[in-house]
């Protein structure tokens, strides 16, 4: 996902929200990258991945929508 730094900026700063969704996504990104650096995953650590990559979807959805909200009201 790719953001206008200095958006992400603003929002960051003036909505606890979106910050608290972009902070979740980020650590699920992480996890989920983590998890695809094993070689081999147990039948439990796929489910996990695979619960994590539709939690970070869901996200990113809520933080587009937010943004495009933004995006609208500033034009």
């Amino acid at each position: 996902m790719e953001i206008d730094p200095e958006l992400l900026k603003r929002m960051m700063t003036e909505s606890a929200e979106f910050k608290r969704l972009y902070e979740e996504h980020t650590k699920l990104k992480f996890k989920v990258d983590e998890l695809n650096r094993s070689r081999f995953l147990t039948s439990e650590e796929e489910l996990e991945k695979k619960k994590h990559q539709k939690q970070k979807l869901l996200l990113k959805d809520k933080i587009e929508g937010l943004l495009g909200q933004t995006q609208i009201n500033l034009h």
